[in-house]
């Protein structure tokens, strides 16, 4: 009659477990990653926003009559909606359309640098290089907060932001504070996000270029609207 090896038994029968254990995690693992970038890559359809044909020239005119205000040198109280805000992003960013397909390598020019996915390392992105990816810029003003829907050029392909949180003043600079985020429909942890913001909008490159006109003693968002205080 066979013997049988009780302490290889013993091994064997021990180990099996977390075996099974690892290679559970592994798969886990594998597809929790590949459904990460499933969900990055996922474009999510744009938001409903305020539209109103007359709002740019509405927008022109109050403009107009801020200018005037300080020119005089009186207080004035300039309230934006949000389809003169949106009117203005359409006017006044060179967006190029989603979609668009990149030059042949004989004819493109160096590429600029993509701005890099909030949570990554590479976080020194300019205001200009940021810009220069954006595809389509779309804004609700909701209560005391601003929804931003952006969507840009990453190595060829397009991909949305969506970034949600509190627009104000604060010593003379313009500031953003995140309140949620989503890159695609994958949702970005809140530490990543308000470090990422923070760090670009704190860095030497972009700060100067945050700063609010003199003229400008606050800015906030109130009541779905843009509230600029001029002096």
């Amino acid at each position: 009659m066979a013997t049988v090896n009780a302490p290889a038994l013993i091994s064997k029968t021990s180990t099996s477990p977390w075996r099974v254990a690892y290679r559970i995690f592994k798969w886990i693992t594998l597809a929790g990653a590949v459904l990460s970038l499933v969900l990055v890559l996922h474009k999510v359809s744009p938001p409903d926003v305020s539209s109103d044909p007359r709002a740019a020239e509405r927008l022109e005119a109050k403009l107009h009559d801020a200018e005037m205000a300080t020119a005089s040198g009186q207080p004035y109280l300039l309230k934006i909606t949000e389809a003169e805000l949106n009117s203005f992003l359409r006017k006044n960013l060179e967006l190029k359309p989603t979609g668009t397909p990149s030059q042949t390598p004989a004819t493109a020019p160096a590429p600029t640098q993509s701005p890099a996915a909030p949570g990554s390392a590479e976080t020194n992105a300019t205001v200009e290089e940021v810009q220069s990816s954006v595809r389509d810029v779309r804004i609700n003003l909701v209560e005391n907060r601003v929804q931003a829907y952006v969507v840009f050029d990453f190595h060829g392909k397009d991909l949305s932001l969506q970034l949600e949180g509190r627009l104000h003043a604060e010593d003379g600079y313009l500031k953003f504070d995140p309140v949620s985020g989503a890159l695609g429909s994958f949702p970005l942890p809140q530490s990543s996000l308000e470090s990422t913001v923070h760090k670009m909008m704190d860095s030497p490159e972009n700060r100067e270029k945050l700063r609010l006109p003199p003229e400008i003693s606050d800015l906030r968002i109130a009541n779905g609207e843009v509230v600029v205080s001029y002096k």
